[in-house]
C-alpha cells in the first residue's frame, strides 16, 4: 500500500531537483549549469598551472646548466587602429604611431590573439602595416608539436596557405603554428594560428581574427648584429720592430743628418 504522505514528499523533492518552466525562462538553469561547467574549467587550469610551474623552474635550471643565451627583453608600442586600406596591398591596417613614439624600422604588430603582421610604412605619428592574412605577406613559420617549417601567406578565403614544405612529413591537425624566427623579420615563438582542415588541404587558421580589441602591439625585430659590425682593433705597427726582424734599417736610419 503507497503512503499518501510519502509519495507527495518524494514528488516535491524530485520536483526541486529538476529546473522549473519558471528557472528556464528566467535562464537561471543556463546559467546555474554555466557555473558548474566552469568551476570545472577552473579545477583543471589550476592542476595544469601546476604542471606548468614545475616545468618552467625545471627549464630554467637546464638553461642555467647549459648557459642557454635567451631572447633580450624588448619594450614595444601599443597603437590604435585608425582605418583600413586598401592601397598597393589587399589587407593592411593604419594605426597612430611612429617614429615620435618610439616605433623602429622593421617592426612587427601583434594583438591579444597572435601575429597580426609588419611595418611595411613608417612615419613619424603613423604605420602601414601589411597584415598576414594578405597574399603579399610571407612568414616563416614552425608546427609547434610536428617542428615542421614552412612559408605561410594569406589568402583570399581568410586562411593561410604553407608553401615550401619539406618533403617528408606534414603538419599535425590542430597544432599551433609558430613563427619559426628564420629571416630576422619575427622572432621565434609568436603564435600564428593554428593547423585546420579544409578541402582536403592543411590550412591555418589565424589567431590575430580571434581578437577584435582595435588595438596592436608594435614590437621591435630582433637584429642580431653580423661579426663583420665589430671589426677588431688592430694594433698600431712598430716599424722599428718590423726593420729588426727583417734585416733591414727604418726608414731614415741610413741617413741620419737628411732632413
Amino acid at each position: 500500500m503507497v503512503d499518501p504522505t510519502r509519495a507527495m514528499a518524494a514528488d516535491q523533492l524530485a520536483s526541486s531537483a529538476r529546473p522549473g518552466l519558471w528557472d528556464k525562462i528566467t535562464g537561471k538553469a543556463a546559467r546555474e549549469a554555466r557555473i558548474v561547467e566552469l568551476e570545472a574549467q577552473v579545477r583543471e587550469l589550476t592542476r595544469y598551472r601546476s604542471v606548468a610551474i614545475s616545468m618552467a623552474a625545471r627549464l630554467e635550471a637546464y638553461e642555467d646548466m647549459l648557459n642557454v643565451m635567451g631572447e633580450p627583453p624588448v619594450r614595444g608600442v601599443t597603437a590604435r587602429i585608425t582605418s583600413e586600406t586598401n592601397g598597393p596591398f589587399r589587407e593592411a591596417i593604419l594605426v597612430n604611431a611612429g617614429r615620435l613614439q618610439g616605433v623602429e624600422g622593421g617592426a612587427y604588430a601583434e594583438n591579444e590573439g597572435g601575429l597580426v603582421g609588419r611595418v611595411v610604412q613608417l612615419g613619424e605619428r603613423s604605420a602601414r602595416v601589411l597584415l598576414v592574412t594578405d597574399f603579399n605577406s610571407r612568414v616563416p613559420v614552425m608546427g609547434e608539436a610536428s617542428g615542421l617549417r614552412g612559408i605561410l601567406f594569406g589568402d583570399r578565403d581568410d586562411l593561410g596557405t604553407l608553401t615550401d614544405l619539406p618533403e617528408r612529413g606534414e603538419f599535425i591537425l590542430g597544432e599551433r603554428v609558430l613563427t619559426s624566427g628564420e629571416g630576422g623579420i619575427f622572432p621565434r615563438g609568436v603564435v600564428v594560428g593554428e593547423i585546420v582542415q579544409r578541402g582536403g588541404a592543411r590550412r591555418v587558421e589565424f589567431s590575430m581574427l580571434e581578437s577584435q580589441g582595435g588595438f596592436v602591439r608594435l614590437m621591435p625585430s630582433m637584429k642580431i648584429p653580423t661579426p663583420e659590425e665589430f671589426p677588431i682593433e688592430e694594433e698600431p705597427i712598430d716599424e722599428t720592430e718590423t726593420a729588426a726582424s727583417d734585416g733591414s734599417e727604418p726608414e731614415g736610419a741610413q741617413n741620419p743628418g737628411a732632413p
